[in-house]
């Protein structure tokens, strides 16, 4: 009994100095913090402009100001308990999850496909409703297929993808049925995520790119058909080459958005002041939220806005380097990618340097279902950080 005593005294003392020494690390500059307030500022500024930019749609369709306020100040509140959340989770428990996750967001792509199941919505059927608000499966789809290549890749040792067998299988009949169901929506935008996605983590894992460049280039392939095949889809590609060959249709939210843009100046018009908002810009407080951005806050607060993903993209690639596993590196390294490519193509499109896919700019747009998504991972690569290997300052401990 003593020595049982003994043994669980010991356990509890190394408990006790292991939270001791997680408490000691955690400081100002440690990547978890840092990654936490870069989180919480794009979610405010988010919650900011959007008031300001939907405001005026949302009086004429609805007869208040704060309609799209309200639901995405809901979506932060839900984003916000389930970011704690998993940042309190230990995430190995991610691996069973992120299947569980997988088959859930797969029978809902189906279902919104559905007629009388899904929302249809600008042509498109993305949402299932849920009362008053509705979910999109494609958004949680992009964490689910993280998850789904990270504990594959974990339980391959990085020498057996040098074969090709180990390389597609069974990443390639996952991302492809994905791919699929989400272009029959359709959503091309979010098909090309998920394939920049994968080839990221397929590179990060180790797979040789003897692999992946015939892969990106049969993937490339595939998009260009699927964006020439569909009239307005080629309208969009016409558009973003020569947005002024067609100013009043095809080419007329891009101009409206560079206008924005270029009214804004070095200082902006100031917050609320924007023009284009009055019906000139399409979807001003989704996917074109940055022009409005740029129109109120200048060419400073897009610098600022780049700065702060250019800032997260860097401290996840800190967090996947000094993860305590090959699981958290890729975890960390999928989340990292997903967000970084997110908003370089949503400020393509908006700036014209990438044709209008209709994606949303992370933690900023309007979409509760992407925000309250894009939280989770937030959550999860803030406890890879609480977990990884960090160096603790020389002045951690100073005054103690």
């Amino acid at each position: 009994m003593a020595t049982r005593s003994s043994a669980i005294g010991a356990r509890a003392r190394d408990r006790a100095r292991g939270r001791s020494r997680t408490r000691s690390r955690l400081h100002f500059g440690h990547p978890a913090v840092l990654l936490g307030i870069v989180t919480a500022v794009l979610v405010m500024l988010g919650l900011v402009m959007i008031l300001s930019a939907s405001s005026v749609q949302s009086f004429a369709t609805n007869g208040s100001s704060f309609t799209f306020f309200r639901r995405q100040s809901i979506g932060a509140a839900l984003g916000l308990v389930c970011f704690f959340a998993f940042v309190k989770l230990d995430y190995h428990r991610l691996r069973k999850l992120g299947y569980l996750m997988l088959v859930a967001c797969f029978l809902l792509l189906v279902a919104v496909l559905i007629p009388g199941v899904g929302t249809v919505a600008g042509g498109s059927a993305r949402w299932v409703p849920l009362g008053p608000f509705s979910f999109q499966p494609s958004e949680a789809a992009k964490l689910a297929i993280i998850l789904f290549m990270a504990d594959v890749f974990a339980r391959k040792k990085e020498e057996t993808l040098q074969e090709l067998g180990h390389t597609l299988v069974p990443i390639l009949p996952v991302v492809g049925a994905f791919a699929t169901l989400i272009m029959w929506q359709p959503d091309l935008g979010t098909t090309l995520l998920i394939g920049g996605i994968s080839m990221g983590m397929l590179f990060v894992a180790g797979a040789p790119l003897r692999y992946i460049i015939p892969m990106g280039a049969v993937g490339g392939g595939l998009a260009t058909v699927a964006a020439l095949i569909e009239p307005y889809r080629r309208a969009r590609v016409l558009a973003f080459l020569d947005p002024w060959s067609d100013p009043l249709r095809n080419g007329y939210q891009t101009i409206q958005g560079l206008i924005a843009l270029g009214s804004g100046g070095w200082l902006g018009v100031g917050l609320g002041a924007s023009r284009q908002k009055w019906m000139y810009v399409p979807n001003a407080h989704t996917d074109f939220i940055f022009a409005i951005l740029g129109e109120e806050m200048g060419l400073i607060g897009t610098f600022m806005v780049v700065g702060l993903f250019m800032f997260l993209t860097y401290l996840g690639v800190k967090i996947a380097q000094r993860a305590p596993d090959r699981f958290g590196m890729l975890v960390a390294s999928g989340i990292t990618l997903w967000m970084a490519l997110q908003a370089l193509v949503n400020m393509g499109a908006v700036t014209a340097s990438l044709p209008i896919t209709g994606v949303p700019l992370p933690l900023v747009s309007f979409g509760s279902t992407s925000l309250v998504i894009s939280l989770v991972a937030m959550g999860i690569l803030v406890n890879i950080a609480l977990q990884g290997r960090h160096p603790v300052p020389k002045n951690a401990n100073r005054g103690r």
